[in-house]
Formats: C-alpha cells, sequence, structure tokens
C-alpha cells in the first residue's frame, strides 16, 4: 500500500483565485484589474532611503521581533492617530508582511477544535490559517450592497468553541469601514465571552470621503484582547517589501513572537530602516497618498458608470465590487472567465471568499491602485461587452 504523504491539514487549501485569475491575465494578455497590488512605485525618497541603508551596512540579520527604531516610530503613529499606548520592546513585531503575522498569530493561539469566525466574503488566508491551525471557521455575512452584519447572526453562532473573531477594516474585497456601532457589537460580544479579536487593519489609512477608521483595541476593554494587524507595504505602495507588523499586549506578544522566531525569525533588515525612516515622515506623506487613492476610486466609479457592471461605492482599500448585469452570465467564475478571453480584461470573482452566502455569485471585484491609463483601458474593455449584448 502507497504511503500518503501530503498532510491531512492541507485537504482544504485549493490554489488562490489569484494565482488562477493572474495566470489566466498572463496567457490572454489581459489588463489585470484582478491583482491587488499598485503597477506603480511608492515615493521615490523612500527607495533613496533603502539604498542609503544598505551602504551604511544594515544588511544582516535584524532583531526576531523587529528593529528597534521600526518598533519604536509604530508605536508613535498609533498614539498620535489612535491615541493607543504600545511598548515597542514588549508589544509589537515586524513580520514578513501582514499574510504572515496572521499566520502566527493564528498558530500562536488556535488549536484542533478552536472555532474562528470571520465575516464575509472575506480575505482567503484567514480560512487556510485556521484549517492549517486545525481550527473550524465559522462565517457571517456582509450582506450587500452596504456589506452590513445582522448582529443576530453573530449571536447565534457564538459557543463555548469559539475562541476568536477576525475582523477586516477597511474591508478587502467590500471597501466597506466598520462603524463605532458595529464595532461596539463585536467588542461587547468579545469581552462577555471571553474571545480575542484579531484585527487586520492593513488599508488603515486608505479611506475615502472623510471615513474615519477606527480600530477596535481603542474601545473600552479592548485593547488587552485584540491582536492589531497592519502593513507597511500597503501604507507605502511597496507590497513587495513584505513589512507587515503586529500590536499586543506583552502576553500575546511574547505567543506571537515564539511563532514568528520558527517562521521568518527575522525580516528584511535595508526595508525595516527605509520603513521607520518612512513611518517619522507620516504625517507629510500621507495627504498626498490619501489624494492619489481618492482619485482613483473616483476615476473607476465614473468609468464603471458607463458599463454594464453597476459599482458598489467603497469607502476604504483600493478595492471595488461591482455588480455583474442580470440574465448574461450564469455565475461570477463564468463572467470572469469570459471577461479575461474575451474581452481582455482580468477581474477576481468573489465567490470564492464566500462559505455562506450566494452573493459573490452575483458581483466582481476589481482592484483601481493602478495607473490611470490602465483603469481607462480595463473598464473600456469592459465598456465593450454593453454594445456585443445589445447587438
Amino acid at each position: 500500500m502507497r504511503k500518503e504523504y501530503e498532510s491531512g491539514r492541507i485537504a482544504g487549501i485549493r490554489e488562490s483565485i489569484f494565482t488562477t485569475m493572474s495566470r489566466l491575465a498572463f496567457e490572454y494578455k489581459a489588463i489585470n484589474l484582478g491583482q491587488g497590488f499598485p503597477d506603480f512605485n511608492g515615493p521615490e525618497w523612500l527607495i533613496n532611503e533603502v539604498l542609503n541603508s544598505m551602504k551604511k551596512g544594515h544588511n544582516q540579520y535584524a532583531p526576531s521581533p523587529g528593529i528597534f527604531s521600526l518598533r519604536k516610530a509604530i508605536a508613535q503613529v498609533e498614539k498620535k492617530y489612535y491615541d493607543l499606548n504600545w511598548n515597542p520592546e514588549t508589544e509589537i513585531t515586524i513580520t514578513a508582511g501582514a499574510t504572515e503575522a496572521l499566520f502566527c498569530t493564528v498558530q500562536a493561539f488556535i488549536q484542533p477544535g478552536d472555532e474562528v469566525i470571520i465575516f464575509e466574503p472575506y480575505y482567503d488566508a484567514y480560512i487556510a490559517d485556521i484549517l492549517l491551525a486545525g481550527g473550524k471557521p465559522i462565517t457571517i455575512t456582509l450582506h450587500k450592497p452596504d456589506f452590513k452584519f445582522f448582529a443576530e447572526d453573530l449571536f447565534k453562532v457564538i459557543t463555548p468553541a469559539v475562541k476568536m473573531i477576525i475582523i477586516n477594516t477597511p474591508h478587502n474585497p467590500s471597501g466597506k469601514i466598520f462603524n463605532y456601532e458595529e464595532l461596539d457589537i463585536i467588542s461587547k460580544i468579545a469581552i462577555e465571552n471571553e474571545l480575542l479579536v484579531v484585527s487586520d487593519e492593513v488599508y488603515e489609512f486608505m479611506t475615502f470621503d472623510d471615513k474615519q477608521h477606527i480600530p477596535i483595541a481603542t474601545l473600552n476593554g479592548m485593547r488587552d484582547r485584540t491582536i492589531t494587524i497592519s502593513s507597511a507595504g500597503k501604507t507605502f505602495g511597496m507590497t513587495g517589501w513584505k513589512i507587515g507588523f503586529v500590536c499586543a499586549n506583552e502576553k500575546l506578544t511574547n505567543a506571537i513572537r515564539r511563532v514568528h522566531q520558527w517562521t521568518t525569525f527575522a525580516v528584511n533588515t535595508p526595508m525595516q530602516h527605509a520603513v521607520a525612516y518612512g513611518f517619522s515622515n507620516l504625517e507629510d506623506y500621507l495627504p498626498e497618498f490619501r489624494k492619489i487613492y481618492q482619485h482613483k476610486r473616483d476615476l473607476i466609479i465614473k468609468e464603471l458608470r458607463s458599463t454594464l457592471f453597476k459599482p458598489i461605492i467603497p469607502y476604504g482599500s483600493y478595492f471595488i465590487m461591482v455588480e455583474i448585469p442580470d440574465g448574461i452570465f450564469f455565475d461570477d467564475y463564468t463572467c470572469a472567465v469570459e471577461l479575461v478571453k474575451t474581452y481582455g480584461i482580468a477581474t477576481i470573482p468573489p465567490s470564492v471568499f464566500y462559505s455562506n452566502s450566494n452573493e459573490g455569485k452575483t458581483m466582481l471585484r476589481l482592484c483601481f491602485a493602478k495607473q490611470d491609463e490602465t483603469i481607462i483601458e480595463g473598464i473600456d474593455r469592459l465598456r465593450r461587452l454593453r454594445f456585443d449584448k445589445n447587438d
């Protein structure tokens, strides 16, 4: 009898939809509005700072928790923008992007049989991380078009097996920003049931129309049961640098660091020095950053309004969900494949981010972290569908 080598833990883990659609985009030479990263550089001054860092000799292993100057800079940002006090020595850890931070956090606290509540549509890494830890994901639907959840849905799934709630605000893929009332419901449930809350806030500075991001750690009683994860790669438009970070109290941080040290041990040293410099200049940087992405969000909405795809207005992140026109496609995946093969435009079918609801089959996700010319050309290809279907 042949041995089965593949671990049972990965049985429920499939190829990422991003890999699939990017492969199709390459094959059909499509405009790619599916990939969730900018197709342009972040600030030149930050790139120069990496070069300076290398020339100064910052090219060897960093301390496992991250260089202190970066952790100190993050602590200052958290204090300035949110009035949160984190000890940079014992409560902040630098990771290889937010994805590693999520992995280490889930591995540190979830055991076989533990249940983790997540909101759908979800970032698919949440499911993979929970399954790898032996946990069970429990999904609560954010209902379109405003992506609200029903409090009673959350109350119904609370059992002694639930250990953690994961939230994502500003939200990928919907662009939703959780408001205070929603966060208050989650925080009260977490406190009453002694749950941990993991708050994925990688798009914290990418908000539109004067909407405000509220970290759940700022709510009463939540600082010491919240693990906040964010990403310098998103804030500075350098996703390939893979600089993420985790803020949590000392006890929680200690557990996360014990996983981190055996996962990546340490993170890219010269980039850490550059990002520390970047955070020290955040106040000067953010106005232009927000202006750029507000413009791109407004541009894609304007362009979409002349297509068959109805935009659902996002208030954060660099993603937008659009409604698929009725009666033309069987579902979102069929639509996405036809668009890339026939019209040369790659999108993401979001039904893969749902476990309970079928709402994902009625939408597509687009990324507008692209050059204006790319956005315009991509939506122009979507627009051609309108003429074809009216012939």
